[in-house]
Parts: C-alpha cells; structure tokens; sequence
C-alpha cells in the first residue's frame, strides 16, 4: 500500500471513529437536564441536552381560569429559557468532545466549528 493509501486509510478511520463518538455524545445529550423558571418560580421547565422539554411543573398560585393568558406567557417564557440553557449544555458537551478528538485540542487554525452548531 502506498503512503498516500495508506494516509486515506489513517483518517478515513479517524473520520469513523469521529461519527461514533458524535453519536455517542448525542445519545448521551438526553441524560443533560437543565431547569428554568418564569413567574419567579411559578412555572419550572427541564429540558434534556437534546433540546426536548421533559418536563414542566406549574404553582397552583399561577393556575387562575380567569387569566389564562398570562398562564401561557409563563409557559413560553420558561420552554425558551429552558431551550437556550439546553443549547448552551448541547454546545459545551460537543466542544468538549471536539477538544478530546482533535489534535492541538480541537484548535485547528483556519477551521471555525461553530458554523456547525458547535
């Protein structure tokens, strides 16, 4: 085999070994939970790494049949919180692998990973 062969070989399998580490890391995205709280504390929303809501918790307080619409606000203002602090949890946990992965600890001159979401 030649040393070209040979060096598509060599990271054509680190390529491999890359995408299953990825989607390791994904998978284990949905055991990240992060909280947020809208109305002081009256709404709680958990959301997972994979930016799914697993959970929301309502105050009795806040649960007023006559005002429903700020019962909605409250939800939607936690749901986002929520989603930005699992985006935030999501893009620290693909750093750190990326710095594990890659040489010179993921800082590749002239390769900007945040336009993949990372």
């Amino acid at each position: 085999m030649s040393n070209q062969n040979q060096n598509m070989a060599d990271m054509f399998g680190k390529l491999s070994e890359m995408q299953n580490k990825m989607k390791e890391i994904q998978d284990n995205l949905k055991n990240v939970e992060v909280e947020a709280e809208a109305g002081g504390g009256m709404v709680k929303v958990k959301a997972n790494g994979n930016r799914e809501i697993v959970n929301i918790e309502l105050d009795k307080e806040v649960i007023d049949p006559e005002d429903q619409e700020m019962l909605e606000d409250l939800i939607v203002a936690g749901v986002n919180k929520a989603l930005e602090k699992a985006e935030e949890a999501s893009k620290e946990k693909m750093q750190e692998a990326y710095k594990d992965m890659l040489p010179g600890g993921g800082n590749i001159p002239g390769m900007d990973l945040s336009n993949l979401g990372f």
